[in-house]
């Protein structure tokens, strides 16, 4: 990837967003500006150590899901499918009329049809093999999302699924880019999904220590970068981008967002899931994702923090951006606070409002955030009120039990 305007750069033509923030790019956008968290009482989750989550208000498969029978797929798969949809139309993309050899379906999700398979496993222990449903495999294999997207597309192209954890979403968005840049095709439809707040996730994280356990106020329990954080809050949701490159954006005169100007991924090798404690991982992934862009630290001025409200991963990640942009501190949100951890799909969900955030000049606040406190007082955390800033370069992070690390790079439309 290159500088701005010049052949090999990226554009973001299009974007769908399924959120706990909203359902569809503008209802998300709004939400998260407001400032609001999405986290509340779950009575899904009633009984277990953790009985709040951020979930997406008001969906229903059969008004957001295009294509006949929309029940039969997993949650995951029903945001993936109504994400990707709004983001092709943004596109002003007629599947109908497209040459489906030439584009790519890159889709990420950190456990797949896992609502699925707990539903099924439970009715196999309770009741025997007869009540499995037969659809339970095309329902809950974690490819299933991209698979179904492709048919709906008509996309005979590359059709692939990243899994790495809470990265998954951004590494498909990469992975995307490159297909680009390497001609393997000429669209890329790709981002994240997933939809983990079951009763066996919630309680695995919780027995982990990994949530807020903030009962009395859910809404203020995500607070990522704040000296009184004490874990995330799960949610669940989906982020689609549409990658052309710009050349051929520009020709056929199709919206753009931002620029995709770079991205790398890197690992901590450190830790099944704590992150490298000096952050050395993601540092060398900062470093990478700019040199992909032919950019240098003192142009980055925003960024689009991973920030999962956890005390360990936000400090690891204020000291690793501390360390690379002292001399000038960007601007950092994180989007976590409104929508909670969405997982798999968090990274698209952020990639995408990485990209609207440079092209609103605007950055969306941090929501929950008071005080900083020790570690995490060297980062510019926008809170409150969104802060009009024209970006010229900005980073979006995202890190992923394993110790995943992707960065992607946005720069405003040439």
């Amino acid at each position: 990837m290159t500088e701005s305007g010049q052949a090999g750069a990226v554009a973001v033509t299009g974007i769908g967003l399924v959120t706990p923030a909203g359902i569809g790019t503008e209802a998300t956008w709004a939400g998260v500006c407001s400032g609001r968290s999405a986290a509340a009482a779950d009575p899904a989750l009633a009984g277990l150590p953790v009985a709040f989550s951020c979930r997406v208000p008001g969906f229903d498969p059969r008004a957001h899901v295009p294509g006949p029978r929309p029940s039969r797929h997993d949650r995951f798969t029903q945001f993936a499918l109504a994400a990707a949809h709004e983001a092709v139309a943004d596109a002003r993309l007629a599947p109908a009329e497209w040459d489906g050899t030439r584009v790519a379906v890159v889709l990420g999700s950190a456990a797949g049809g896992v609502g699925t398979y707990e539903e099924q496993s439970r009715r196999f222990l309770d009741t025997g093999d007869r009540a499995v449903s037969p659809l339970t495999l095309p329902a809950f294999l974690p490819n299933m999302a991209a698979g179904h997207l492709a048919i709906g597309l008509r996309a005979t192209g590359p059709v692939l699924h990243t899994a790495t954890a809470c990265a998954s979403g951004a590494s498909a968005v990469a992975t995307a880019a490159m297909l680009l840049l390497s001609d393997a095709c000429d669209i890329a439809v790709a981002g994240g999904a997933d939809a983990m707040v079951t009763p066996l996730c919630t309680t695995a994280f919780a027995r982990m220590g990994a949530l807020s356990r903030r009962h009395d106020a859910p809404a203020a329990a995500s607070r990522p970068f704040d000296r009184d954080r004490d874990g995330f809050v799960i949610g669940e949701g989906a982020g689609v981008l549409v990658l052309e490159r710009a050349d051929d954006a520009r020709a056929r005169g199709a919206p753009v967002h931002a620029q995709l100007a770079g991205c790398a991924a890197s690992a901590d090798a450190h830790h099944p899931v704590a992150p490298d404690p000096e952050g050395r991982g993601l540092g060398r992934a900062v470093r990478e994702a700019l040199r992909t862009a032919g950019a240098t630290p003192d142009e980055v001025d925003h960024i689009n923090a991973h920030g999962t409200s956890t005390p360990l991963n936000d400090r690891v990640e204020a000291a690793a951006l501390h360390a690379h942009f002292s001399a000038d501190p960007p601007s950092v949100t994180a989007p976590k606070g409104v929508t909670g951890h969405t997982m798999g799909a968090a990274g698209a969900i952020e990639a995408a409002l990485t990209a609207l955030t440079v092209e609103h000049r605007l950055v969306p606040p941090t929501a929950n955030f008071l005080r900083a406190g020790p570690g995490t007082d060297t980062v510019d955390v926008v809170s409150g009120a969104p802060r009009p800033q024209r970006i010229h370069l900005a980073l979006s992070n995202s890190l992923g039990f394993g110790g995943h690390n992707t960065v992607l790079v946005f720069r405003p439309a040439a």
